[in-house]
């Protein structure tokens, strides 16, 4: 059984084609056939099943891909270390990390990093919070900024490298827009512009209102900071959120304004596998953030 046999089985696992396959693989359709049937031969198995103009995992098929990407994963893995051990400021680090953070915090910081360590590369993915707890947990990153801190889990570590305060963010037209500060329960006979279910800064808000005295009327939903922003500055309704979020380009912003009870607030954390030790050029970054943040380490990633 060779390393290429399993690379081409799961990538026309993956494509449900095999020349779909061949062209990401850049290889002849009868190579990747070949090998296929190389493979099904040695195992006394047939891995696929034709299903129209697709081929499917066939039951043991389904479990030898499990087992084999996982293998893979282990062997990129290993390959890594190898090249972080020459070199660990030449490695990659994949990050995870919610929109929120990425319209002004992220950029800040990997450019801050990258003047330390100009040869290190990323790889981000974007992701909710539910999302970036499977991608650590399942080794798609290393790392991930996550909100908020999730305070107790089995599989994941980590630190809390920020606490934020949310705002009121107001149409511009808005009769309490002109005001220093204003307490929440001032908001409650507007319509409200909330994310949509799933997304972390949706519970905190709800839970906000409620402490305020009131059930926020939801007038839209959205899923991006940018759609929030947009919607509140053309008078749609009212929202809350961080200060990071609250930064824009455009000429139609909303106003902001300071909530003074109840406190509105978020915790901002970088987690990474309890069971996994970091690759060296990843924990060059989270030594870096931590000094950044000035936050103490949690000691478990060191051990």
């Amino acid at each position: 059984m060779e390393l290429r046999q399993l690379q081409y089985f799961v990538k026309v696992a993956g494509k449900e084609h095999v020349t779909q396959a061949a062209e990401e693989l850049h290889v002849a359709q009868s190579a990747v056939s070949r090998q296929i049937h190389q493979l099904e031969k040695e195992l006394g198995v047939e891995l696929f099943k034709q299903k129209g103009r697709n081929l499917q995992l066939t039951a043991v098929g389904q479990l030898f891909c499990t087992r084999v990407e996982s293998i893979l994963k282990d062997l990129d893995r290993a390959v890594a270390e190898v090249h972080e051990f020459l070199d660990p400021e030449q490695g990659e680090i994949r990050l995870g990390f919610p929109h929120s953070l990425g319209v002004h915090l992220l950029p800040v910081i990997i450019a801050e990093f990258k003047k330390r360590y100009p040869n290190v590369k990323f790889r981000f993915k974007q992701g909710m919070f539910t999302t970036l707890i499977r991608d650590v947990t399942e080794a798609e990153v290393d790392l991930a900024f996550i909100s908020p801190f999730p305070d107790h889990h089995e599989q994941v570590s980590g630190d809390v490298v920020l606490t934020e305060e949310l705002f009121a963010i107001l149409p511009p037209g808005h009769p309490l827009a002109g005001e220093s500060e204003i307490t929440l329960h001032q908001l409650k006979d507007d319509k409200f512009i909330l994310f949509s279910k799933g997304y972390s800064l949706r519970p905190i808000v709800l839970h906000a209102c409620l402490e305020a005295g009131f059930t926020p009327k939801i007038a839209f939903e959205g899923e991006e900071t940018d759609t929030i922003r947009g919607l509140v500055a053309a008078g749609m309704g009212v929202s809350l959120l961080p200060e990071m979020a609250s930064y824009h380009n455009g000429n139609l912003a909303p106003t902001r304004v300071k909530i003074s009870a109840p406190k509105v607030t978020r915790t901002i954390g970088l987690i990474y596998r309890s069971d996994d030790k970091l690759p060296l050029v990843a924990q060059s970054f989270r030594t870096f953030l931590l000094e950044h943040f000035n936050v103490k380490p949690c000691p478990e990633a060191d051990k």
